[in-house]
């Protein structure tokens, strides 16, 4: 089968064996999947947790149809069943995944859609309600809210009931459409000011949770809008993995600084981050009230030229390719 792998030089497309499920897993029938900024890292052979290295498979966020389960998948999958998932192999014509992060698809959605959606779903609710500990009527900021994740973490808060979802992007077009996705309030970290308008957005005293997919140097001025008691749950680090750190204003505003990551989970951690999110949003994805834009699409082929496009920066929500 074709599929995106891992090289010296970058992701390439090869013939690779199909892969057979272990008693846990579910075998797919690939029909969609989207890239995620963790995919630029494992395209060039470099570790993401426990996967990766020259040759390995590329793709953590996939749909399509089931072909087999193993003997040990809970759940009632069956061949044809239409489902999305999230785990390592995407880019490929078949792909495996643990039962735990395989959901049905709901009735009318296209390929395409589902496949923007398992990580996305499953990353935002954890930062968001389990790590984040997220309570109706707080306010959220969310810090990098143009990506794809950034945008259901958006639209996570509002539905969980945050009264006021502050999101920032230092991209002029993207920020202007960040209110499309339940923003209240759009802010540019680029603008030294950015702070002061946090708080005067919350009364002079923050936001109670952020969502920080930025980190590096912006950190001090993000704990400068967090609130007495705040949370920072820090999820990506677009900005960068190091900076200084104002261990004084972390203390006197006494701050829980949260770091999470699915890289160093285990199976059955996973499961129930899957289970909570179902648990809390499926409803709301049924319904079609979580749901990402498509910025582009490509055929597997031309998988070179997604990561292109994804490492330029300009898209706004998910790139798809197709199989």
């Amino acid at each position: 089968m074709k599929a995106g792998v891992a090289s010296e030089k970058g992701i390439e497309v090869r013939e690779v064996p199909q892969p057979r499920p272990k008693p846990n897993e579910v075998l797919v029938k690939v029909r969609a999947a989207s890239l995620n900024r963790a995919d630029l890292t494992t395209a060039r052979g470099l570790p993401h947790g426990s996967h990766g290295g020259v040759g390995a498979p590329v793709g953590i966020d996939w749909a399509g149809e089931v072909v087999e389960a193993g003997a040990e998948v809970q759940g009632s999958f069956k061949p044809g069943d239409r489902v999305m998932c999230s785990g390592t192999g995407g880019y490929a014509e078949y792909a495996v995944s643990d039962w735990g992060r395989v959901n049905a698809m709901p009735a009318g959605m296209s390929f395409e859609q589902a496949a923007t959606l398992p990580v996305a779903l499953i990353t935002l609710h954890n930062a968001l309600i389990t790590a984040g500990r997220l309570r109706a009527g707080e306010s959220v900021m969310i810090q990098g809210a143009s990506s794809g994740v950034g945008l259901m973490g958006l639209q996570i808060a509002k539905l969980m009931g945050a009264k006021l979802v502050i999101g920032t992007s230092t991209n002029d077009a993207r920020r202007a459409r960040l209110k499309e996705f339940g923003a209240d309030l759009a802010l540019d970290t680029r603008d030294p000011g950015w702070p002061d308008a946090v708080l005067k957005a919350t009364d002079g005293k923050g936001v109670n949770l952020v969502v920080d997919m930025l980190s590096g140097p912006v950190v001090a001025q993000t704990m400068k809008a967090t609130a007495l008691l705040g949370r920072i749950v820090n999820v990506g680090r677009l900005a960068g993995t190091k900076a200084e750190f104002d261990f004084d204003l972390h203390a006197l505003r006494r701050i829980d600084y949260i770091g999470v990551t699915f890289r160093t989970r285990t199976l059955d951690e996973v499961r129930e981050i899957g289970r909570r999110m179902r648990a809390d949003l499926w409803d709301a994805v049924t319904a079609g009230k979580l749901t990402l834009p498509i910025d582009r699409r490509f055929p597997l082929d031309q998988v070179v030229d997604a990561h292109a496009h994804m490492r330029a920066n300009k898209h706004f929500g998910k790139i798809v390719l197709t199989m």
